[in-house]
């Protein structure tokens, strides 16, 4: 199969810019879900206390992560595939918040960018809605 007829049958948006964009998710999701496999330590450590089922919730979210990146570039799965990520990135957004709140749990970690954190956590909402969106 040549170059060019895997290119046509993603069905990559005509914006090379938004191509980019949606490679880079499709990247970035199964680069992290596959952390969660690798390296779940570092998951485990930012779950709140309240929610049960850690070491679940941490490989749940990372095939889900995984299914996302992955998805995304499946044209007929695109535009779900970018909703259940947006799902995905506000159902983890409480372990954020408990990393923000609990600066003195990550001494190693700047208490500045786990606030910064915080807000890329919202731009990377924008990033999985806008790039799965149907082109017009």
């Amino acid at each position: 199969m040549q170059f060019r007829q895997i290119v046509g049958m993603l069905n990559l948006p005509h914006s090379w810019v938004k191509t980019v964009l949606l490679l880079g998710l499709s990247a970035f999701f199964i680069n992290i879900g596959v952390d969660h496999f690798v390296n779940p330590e570092f998951y485990l450590a930012i779950m709140p206390d309240y929610l049960p089922l850690h070491l679940e919730a941490v490989y749940i979210s990372g095939f889900f992560e995984i299914l996302g990146g992955v998805s995304v570039l499946v044209p007929r799965l695109r535009s779900a595939a970018g909703w259940g990520l947006v799902v995905l990135l506000i159902a983890v957004f409480p372990a954020n918040i408990h990393m923000a709140i609990n600066t003195d749990l990550f001494p190693d970690i700047a208490p500045m960018l786990l606030y910064i954190r915080l807000v890329f956590q919202f731009i990377f909402i924008y990033w999985a809605y806008a790039v799965t969106r149907p082109s017009k």
